[in-house]
């Protein structure tokens, strides 16, 4: 059983598992040959009709959600590395006000 844990072997029989995938893959995909309805090349959306315009335009929610992530696990980061004292409460105080400063906008 240890053989088979081995990255040569392993990595052969991922392969192997991947290339079975591929084909299924390729057989469910819609092609030329095999259009047989609208419904396979259609988009799926639980039913509804897929939406016609973008939700959010622009890179910049992205970019306040990112820095929200970013300030939020540094911070907590930075807090898990030190030792409890007054100056840890005023860091967190701080961290806080950042984030709602972030999410107001």
């Amino acid at each position: 059983m240890q053989i088979l844990f081995t990255p040569p072997l392993a990595f052969l029989i991922y392969m192997v598992l991947v290339g079975l995938l591929v084909l299924l893959g390729k057989r469910l995909a819609a092609t030329s040959g095999n259009l047989r309805s609208t419904l396979r090349t259609s988009t799926y959306s639980s039913g509804e009709e897929a939406p016609t315009r973008m939700a959010a335009p622009g890179y910049r929610p992205f970019f306040v959600v990112a820095l929200f992530f970013a300030v939020l696990h540094l911070g907590v980061l930075v807090m898990s590395t030190g030792v409890f004292s007054p100056v840890m409460i005023i860091y967190l105080v701080g961290l806080m006000l950042a984030l709602l400063a972030l999410i107001l906008g």
